[in-house]
């Protein structure tokens, strides 16, 4: 025989307490949901050169470039920021793709003293690894190349290239490997961009007088178009115009103490890169600079 228990009724306050846990639980759901949310391409972009060479896929969330012997193409943020991370996917063009560039980038687009970070991704024939060439602008002097050929194919699918930007250092990461750290060295007279916002640039252009090995390598038109593909558009920092307080303000996670310095992991995978996958540094080339450039004396 079951026992038949009493149901205590609910008082107006435990009521109260459930409506908001509801409420609040919604909200977090709806939080959650809005956050999650895909950006698509024209939500922060606009086609800068050559529409036509641009085309949206999978909704707007994904885009292809296409160069052809007729032009390239190009994009840009719709805003400038100062400080954060901007991130994409991209993936390359596959096969010969020697004397292409498929670039990514911030721009202060202000002619001479232009501040600049670049991803150039310099093609190459059939079989050869793909070279990603990084460059920094600081107060209009740039000539600071590096070269690394990647480690995998980076045609074969998506990977992401990211720029943490802080007032502490740039970092160029690969699917999150940093392979580049060039610090702010102000207080050794060494100029660091952090007075200038900048956009978010990216190009699909033909470079072959100088892209693949100097130049000696040339497009073959014969397997155009030519394309790559970007998603995942990601960019967290302060929008320009904004408020003053953002650029400055300490709780910007990208001012964090984490992302100040490459933790112990993100500093032997550095190594690593630097060690087995670097063809290029302007820092140790005597030809151009027979006295090392002081950012590279005081430690890039």
């Amino acid at each position: 025989m079951h026992k038949t228990m009493a149901v205590k009724p609910i008082s107006l306050k435990q009521t109260s307490f459930i409506l908001v846990l509801h409420f609040l639980t919604f909200s977090i759901f709806y939080t959650v949901l809005v956050s999650a949310r895909f950006s698509t391409f024209l939500n922060d972009f606009h086609v800068t050169w050559s529409d036509s060479h641009i085309k949206q896929i999978s909704s707007g969330t994904a885009i292809q470039l296409t160069l052809d012997q007729n032009s390239g193409c190009g994009f840009a943020s719709k805003n400038k920021y100062l400080f954060g991370r901007v991130s994409m996917k991209i993936k390359l063009i596959p096969g010969d793709s020697a004397g292409t560039v498929t670039a990514f980038y911030m721009n202060s687009d202000t002619d001479t003293v232009r501040d600049e970070l670049d991803f150039e991704f310099l093609g190459n024939r059939t079989g050869q690894p793909y070279t990603v060439q990084t460059n920094v602008y600081a107060h209009g002097k740039g000539d600071r190349e590096q070269r690394i050929n990647l480690w995998f194919d980076p045609a074969t699918d998506f990977h992401t290239y990211s720029i943490l930007w802080n007032h502490n250092h740039v970092v160029f990461y690969v699917d999150e490997v940093p392979i580049r750290v060039y610090k702010n060295n102000e207080a050794k007279g060494i100029p660091y961009p952090k007075f200038q916002p900048m956009g978010v640039y990216s190009t699909l252009w033909e470079a072959d007088d100088w892209a693949t090995r100097g130049g000696i390598e040339k497009i073959d038109w014969s397997k155009a178009p030519f394309y790559a593909y970007y998603k995942d558009f990601d960019i967290e920092g302060c929008t320009m115009p904004g408020p003053a307080s953002c650029t400055s303000n300490p709780t910007n996670w990208w001012e964090g103490p984490e992302y100040l310095q490459l933790n112990s992991y993100q500093a032997r995978k550095y190594r690593w890169v630097r060690t087995n996958h670097m063809t290029y540094d302007y820092c140790t080339d005597k030809v151009r600079y027979p006295v090392p450039p002081p950012e590279c004396r005081a430690g890039i």
